[in-house]
């Protein structure tokens, strides 16, 4: 006879949200991941930014699941667009492609 395992419902974690001022605090992410992984990590880990770093896990900035949904939706957008490229700011405006 095989024993039965039951596993009690557990609710969902509500979303963490990004405080101003707190950089490091939370997921971090290296510079080099696209738009679309790092919204596929923020989903998975529940999460409105990400902190964004270089090579040497050094933070370089932050980065918030509203801009890259934006970025996201814009003219501007590609599948190649990494998170340094947002950091830096050029494909934030209509038409600008990252080389």
């Amino acid at each position: 006879m095989t024993s039965a395992r039951t596993q009690c419902p557990v609710p969902d974690p509500a979303p963490v949200t990004a405080v101003d001022g707190i950089e490091g605090e939370g997921p971090r992410v290296c510079d080099d991941m696209t738009v679309e992984v790092a919204l596929a990590v923020m989903a998975g880990a529940r999460v409105e930014y990400l902190t964004v770093c270089d090579g040497d896990d050094r933070s370089t900035g932050s980065i918030t699941l509203v801009r890259l949904a934006v970025l996201r939706d814009s003219s501007a957008y590609t599948d190649r667009v990494r998170l340094r490229d947002v950091l830096d700011g050029s494909p934030s405006s209509p038409g600008t492609r990252p080389t």
